[in-house]
């Protein structure tokens, strides 16, 4: 293997949901040498996310990231469709799409099949950690653990700490981030946390911009990286996580916060349209 880790990862973690950001959680273990299962809702969104994985480990061996060959690191990775086979994992990220009530009846029957010395995390970009805490049996056990799209590529992760969360949660939580070769940011729950609050902030003034004819998103997005060094634009970013994505971060924050992250129009209409960003391959820009 040519990636090393400077500090420990649990043996064994589970991730609940093989989406984009599922795939992407658990190929980071995988590479830091967990063993790693995915559990989905059913037998076909199980071999889709067998697919994204296995579609990540061969990239990182292309590109020389990790040595070997593809049947070594799949040996290490299962998926399922079944809770129980989270009896097995020291800790456990629920990553499942940012709708409340699929949050929290997916962490309480995560936690209903964990050992009580397990650890749960959750990889939501927004919700109150506080508020899940309180839907749940072992809250000292359990924080926020914010991992960013694409994961491969991400370094940061924000670990989202509530006022219930341990401190033993908290300290371990850091390690793991450090021992997957990333850098950790704690930050106290609100809403958005840190990194979703100034995000969206800047996407949805961008997207405004677009709205009032101010400049072509391609001049926005050169404006940001060019003159502040953005990696990417706002608008090339909120076509990577998706407009409906952020439209549903926009909606909660605009609840919480007050009417400064109120959704543009033009937002609303391009999510209705389907035109969500990578994933449909229209957004803002063209990838057709």
């Amino acid at each position: 293997m040519t990636e090393k880790t400077t500090a420990a990862v649990p043996a064994t973690v589970g991730v609940l949901g093989g989406g984009r950001m599922g795939a992407g959680i658990a190929h980071a273990f995988l590479i830091a040498g967990s063993r790693v299962t995915v559990v989905e809702v059913d037998a076909p969104a199980a071999e889709a996310a067998k697919e994204r994985v296995e579609s990540d480990l061969a990239k990182s061996l292309e590109r020389g990231k990790i040595d070997g060959n593809l049947d070594v690191w799949t040996e290490n990775f299962a998926v399922s469709v079944d809770y129980a086979d989270f009896a097995q994992c020291e800790l456990v990220v629920e990553a499942v799409p940012e709708i409340w009530d699929l949050k929290v009846s997916s962490l309480q029957n995560v936690e209903a099949n964990l050992r009580e010395d397990a650890w749960l995390a959750s990889n939501t970009s927004s919700l109150s950690i506080d508020g899940l805490a309180a839907e749940l049996q072992r809250p000292e056990r359990f924080c926020g653990m914010h991992f960013f799209n694409p994961v491969p590529a991400s370094k940061l992760v924000e670990i989202v700490v509530g006022e219930r969360t341990g401190q033993d949660m908290q300290d371990l939580t850091a390690q793991w981030v450090a021992g997957l070769g990333k850098t950790p940011v704690t930050v106290k729950d609100a809403p958005g946390f840190a990194s979703s609050r100034l995000g969206v902030a800047l996407g949805l003034e961008a997207i405004r911009m677009v709205e009032e004819g101010v400049a072509s998103p391609e001049d926005i997005d050169n404006a940001m990286v060019l003159g502040y060094k953005h990696p990417v634009g706002p608008l090339a970013l909120t076509d990577i996580v998706g407009l409906d994505v952020r439209l549903g971060i926009a909606e909660y924050l605009e609840k919480e916060l007050g009417p400064r992250f109120a959704p543009p129009q033009l937002m609303r209409e391009m999510v209705e349209r389907g035109e969500l960003g990578k994933k449909s391959g229209k957004g803002f820009y063209d990838y057709s």
